[in-house]
């Protein structure tokens, strides 16, 4: 094998491909990346059995081949190299690589070891803008569970509807939900399937926030996510998903408006009182026209007052910080709706302006104690 391209092309690809890589295998080859020349095209693979990222660049081939190459080393390699191009070539196992007055000569691995990745052919597909995708898994990626008693819960739900994608998330203690229209889907009027939460932190790195498509593709056993010159393949997780539709309260007595800053400023103060060894629930009390969030702990107590609209008559809940900070920072609208009922009772976040059904966030109470 024997090519020269951009050395920032390059680097990009090597990492790009290089973060599913695994980094301890008992498959040694997994623990690089897969160059393959052809044409004048080169391709840089990375796979753990699970999620493998296929991404391509223009090269200058002389020669067609492949080689497996350390991620780490190899990445290193290219990272500190001078931007200029980058010349590869192999003799077997051998790999020389001069880039400027610099060169490398280390050892790679024979392409036969490394295993193949799985291919997702003639299955469900849609087409969504990447600005989109992106925005949506940042907005429901905080609720994925990260408990494997149910392993189900360590992804994400995507249902297809006739016009929408709705992506849910769901831990147990709280419910993120995003929906949005697609591009185009061809297959069944209506399927789902669940992606692992790693594979959808993946998506989203390597999504821009453009208008450019992404092509999504549900297999038997795999998932497909055709981003530009990168292919994502990820396994799908087995299993049925809990009936999120149950979980979500209707007919909430109380419904308030608050501005999404302010919200995120008071529960920021209120809880510098806690942390990992000192947790502590956030009293949160709900007035006529202000929301006050009281905090306590071995170190002190705090205080803060948060405007609203509406009249909590004096309700009073108690919510882990951290897990209401998320649904509250994650929310795409400057005002949301907060609807409850009782101290019991989930929190139901959703949307003043815009379409009500887009985004929905579920945060479940805490028991306050005497004293909290």
């Amino acid at each position: 094998m024997k090519f020269s391209c951009e050395k920032a092309l390059l680097q990009n690809a090597v990492t790009i491909a290089g973060r599913v890589v695994a980094t301890k295998s008992t498959i040694p080859a997994l623990e690089g990346v897969l160059v393959e020349a052809s044409d004048s095209n080169l391709q840089v693979s990375g796979y753990n059995l699970e999620t493998g990222i296929i991404t391509k660049l223009e090269a200058n081939v002389e020669q067609s081949g492949s080689i497996v190459l350390s991620a780490r080393l190899f990445g290193e390699i290219i990272r500190k190299l001078p931007d200029d191009i980058v010349h590869l070539s192999t003799e077997d196992t051998q790999v020389h690589i001069t880039c400027g007055a610099t060169s490398f000569d280390i050892l790679g691995t024979s392409a036969e070891e490394y295993p193949e990745l799985p291919a997702v052919d003639n299955g469900n597909q849609l087409v969504i803008t990447q600005s989109n995708l992106h925005s949506m898994i940042c907005q429901v990626k905080f609720a994925v569970s990260t408990n494997e008693i149910r392993p189900i819960l360590t992804g994400a739900l995507f249902e297809v509807s006739e016009r929408n994608l709705t992506i849910v998330a769901v831990d147990g203690y709280r419910l993120a939900l995003r929906r949005e229209a697609f591009l185009s889907k061809k297959g069944a009027p209506a399927f789902s399937f669940v992606v692992p939460g790693s594979s959808l932190g993946e998506v989203e790195k390597i999504c821009s926030d453009s208008e450019e498509e992404v092509s999504i593709t549900e297999g038997s056993r795999h998932i497909t996510f055709r981003i530009g010159d990168t292919l994502l393949v990820s396994r799908r997780l087995e299993g049925e998903f809990v009936n999120y539709r149950q979980t979500i309260p209707q007919n909430n007595e109380i419904s308030l408006e608050v501005e999404t800053a302010a919200l995120q400023r008071s529960i920021d103060r209120a809880s510098l009182m806690i942390n990992e060894k000192l947790k502590s629930p956030l009293r949160c009390t709900f007035g006529d026209g202000n929301l006050d969030i009281t905090s306590r702990s071995a170190i002190g107590t705090a205080f803060d007052r948060c405007p609203i609209t509406g009249n909590g008559n004096g309700l009073v809940i108690g919510f882990n910080n951290r897990f209401l900070m998320d649904a509250v920072r994650s929310a795409p609208a400057e005002r949301v709706h907060m609807e409850l009922n009782t101290a019991t009772s989930p929190c139901l976040i959703t949307p003043v302006e815009g379409e009500p059904d887009n985004f929905l966030y579920l945060v479940v109470p805490l028991r306050l104690k005497a004293g909290e």
